[in-house]
């Protein structure tokens, strides 16, 4: 019997295996939480013959666990789109305000990176533009684990920061913005037809962290699709012809993606609302002065510790706003 032709390319395989993995995990979830409930059900049958107060702290706790662990599968059900298992590519970029808006930029960046590895996602930068003076101009990068993008795709849109801001001398309150698209890393080649005379192609020396090579010579790829304003960067590959093929890669996605859309609304639902990085068009608020607060605008979504959230604890907006994008969507069809 032949071996499947997918067998004999790498990229093909390491996918499938992903996703073999992924449905494993799924099940044996789901006997894990078949297993605690009977275990559940064991003890209070042995509370009420033996009439013992004492196992009622360990109920508590496995009802916690399994309503939590129920809860993270549910979850899962959610993310059916047709590229919610693949990789992300996310990208950050400071609004107006300078050095403010740089360093809010390398605070979200700070935070995406702790939720990656708390997931225990791994994490390639592509493209990277230091502040002039703090934090980041720009950062695009590439989140991979399963249902990477299913998740992220909850960030799209503008972040607002409101703080003392350690960069103003009279230690007045300031509003900061960071506009976050991301999507998702579509690795077959799909059908997208590119004239290359719609095309702006620069070159451009690399300014994040690199060897030798990488540092001194024009090797980072900036692509411009003039007819749509699209605008794909790649700086983490040694050779130019590789930053190239990548940056071409997600310019094809991108492309893909809004082929996919009949009108501008759903285009909006795909790429974010991120043309304005201004005052009134942000999906989220971080609030650090004179109180506390993380609150998403669309799902309405709260969380008084801001430390905890900017240190990577995004899972309740994520699943929030998975809720009710699954509700909208609902709506929609009906």
């Amino acid at each position: 019997m032949e071996e499947p032709d997918f067998w004999n390319d790498p990229e093909k395989s390491t996918k499938i295996m992903q996703e073999l993995k992924g449905l494993k995990d799924t099940v044996e979830e789901f006997h894990g939480l078949e297993s605690l409930f009977e275990e559940i059900e064991l003890l209070l049958e042995m509370g009420y013959e033996e009439n013992d107060p004492e196992v009622i702290p360990e109920i508590e706790e496995n009802l916690n666990k399994l309503q939590k662990d129920l809860e993270e599968l549910r979850l899962a059900t959610l993310l059916c789109d047709e590229y919610d298992k693949c990789n992300a590519i996310l990208t950050l970029h400071a609004g107006a305000g300078g050095t403010e808006s740089c360093d809010w930029a390398g605070m979200l960046y700070r935070m995406f990176t702790r939720w990656a590895e708390k997931k225990g996602f791994s994490l390639e930068v592509l493209d990277y533009l230091d502040g002039d003076e703090a934090g980041i101009k720009s950062v695009t990068v590439q989140i991979n684990g399963l249902n990477a993008f299913g998740y992220l795709k909850s960030e799209r849109g503008i972040h607002r920061l409101v703080r003392i801001s350690p960069f103003n001398a009279a230690g007045k309150r300031q509003t900061s913005f960071v506009s976050c698209d991301v999507m998702p890393d579509i690795e077959e080649d799909v059908d997208v037809e590119i004239n290359m005379d719609d095309l702006r192609i620069d070159t451009y020396r690399s300014s994040g962290a690199g060897g030798q090579h990488i540092n001194k010579t024009s090797s980072a790829i900036r692509i411009t699709h003039l007819p749509t304003g699209i605008v794909v960067q790649c700086q983490n590959e040694r050779s130019q012809f590789q930053n190239k093929d990548k940056a071409m890669q997600m310019l094809k996605a991108k492309l893909y993606m809004l082929k996919k859309q009949a009108n501008a609304e759903k285009l909006s639902d795909i790429r974010g609302d991120v043309k304005d990085i201004a005052w009134g068009s942000q999906i989220r608020s971080y609030v650090l002065q004179p109180y506390t607060m993380v609150k998403d605008h669309r799902t309405g979504e709260e969380n008084g510790n801001a430390g905890a959230v900017l240190d990577g604890a995004l899972d309740g907006f994520i699943s929030a706003y998975l809720k009710w994008n699954s509700l909208k969507n609902t709506e929609q069809a009906q």
